[in-house]
């Protein structure tokens, strides 16, 4: 070989890598067998935590423009699809960590203290960059979040607050989609007329259906007034607004108009992207709250009710975190204020024209 030639431990840099397992018990004449598997698994998390972080850059990278070409949103979907396949990854490592015991974890868990997940600025930058507000956050103590962070990285997460975020860039531009109206064409509206057809014959359903009794009939009903008053919210701009000053919604009403139309029309050729970036930020969100829940899991597994060694009352801290912290709840939960597709109003010919790939001259 020539002495230029790369070699492969030189490129992965591995002698670096494969000495970076230094077991605190060790350190105290009695190293435990399991204390190297968690140091490797927790490292491992740290990379892939380090290529989400790039993945989320490079969407961002693309979002950040006042317009984005659709060979660039398909760039972007891939960045975001990568993320998803990464979590089934961390979700797998769990598993391979809860091959250690209660017991063997024991035998090395105090030299650990007060070292804990809380520490990781990587995984605060993720969820920073993702669009999550530190308002957002269920909070253990009146502390900030940034706490337990050393002073290089607190400054880093906390910088990450302000910087371009997923949320706000696709909020930006879910606002700018054209086919909210187009020329005499108004989605809204009709859509709106939709869903008015739909409750009104969920309600003859109810109040016709000869196998329910009163009390039924009494019970249903009342929950077609809840879905009535959830569309009514939808509908008016000042009642939606105050939903956003109270915190239950974030997404803005324009941006929430072009998501549904983007969901109900997704079979639209021009849609079809856009509806996978959207439906890779609702997986991104669903994956994160399923490690968040499965880790919580393995906390309890492991340590029952003690203390985390980072001094929080472990898994459920965890367990809490995981229903509350998330960034894109609205998408999530759209499917409130979907209809059937029987039910969606035709597009007029001009729209669906626009909507769909054509070649020139065809």
């Amino acid at each position: 070989m020539s002495k230029d030639a790369l070699y492969y431990g030189d490129y992965l840099q591995l002698g670096r890598l494969l000495s970076a397992q230094d077991l605190e018990s060790g350190k105290e004449g009695k190293p435990a067998h399991d204390e190297m598997l968690f140091i490797i698994v927790h490292q491992a998390y740290e990379l892939w935590f380090k290529q989400i972080l790039w993945e989320i850059d490079g969407a961002i990278r693309i979002l950040d423009r006042t317009s984005v070409e659709e060979k660039a949103l398909g760039a972007a979907v891939a960045h975001l699809e990568r993320i998803v396949s990464i979590q089934r990854v961390l979700l797998q490592q769990i598993d391979v960590m809860e091959t250690m015991t209660p017991l063997d974890f024991l035998d090395f868990r105090d030299a650990l203290v007060p070292a804990s997940g809380f520490q990781s600025a990587q995984w605060r930058l993720i969820e920073n960059r993702l669009g999550m507000r530190p308002g957002d956050r269920h909070a253990f103590t009146q502390a900030p979040y940034t706490s337990r962070l050393n002073s290089p990285d607190a400054k880093k997460v906390t910088a990450a607050e302000t910087g371009s975020t997923m949320f706000a860039l696709v909020e930006t531009w879910l606002a700018r989609t054209p086919f909210i109206r187009f020329g005499t064409y108004d989605f809204w509206q009709a859509y709106h007329e939709a869903v008015g057809r739909m409750l009104a014959s969920d309600r003859s359903l109810i109040q016709d259906n000869p196998t329910l009794n009163d009390a039924e009939k009494a019970s249903q009903l009342k929950n077609l007034e809840k879905t009535e008053v959830h569309f009514a919210a939808l509908f008016d701009a000042g009642a939606y607004g105050k939903l956003i000053t109270s915190g239950e919604r974030r997404l803005s009403h324009e941006a929430l108009k072009a998501a549904l139309l983007i969901n109900l029309y997704r079979d639209e050729p021009i849609l079809h992207l856009p509806f996978r970036l959207l439906q890779s930020l609702v997986d991104i969100d669903e994956g994160f709250t399923t490690w968040r829940y499965r880790h919580a899991l393995m906390v309890s597994r492991m340590i029952g009710t003690k203390i985390g060694t980072g001094g929080s009352s472990g898994h459920e801290y965890l367990r809490r975190s995981a229903e509350h912290n998330r960034v894109f709840a609205d998408l999530v939960n759209m499917s409130t204020f979907f209809i059937p597709r029987s039910e969606l109003p035709l597009l007029p010919e001009v729209v669906s024209y626009e909507l769909g790939f054509r070649w020139p001259g065809h």
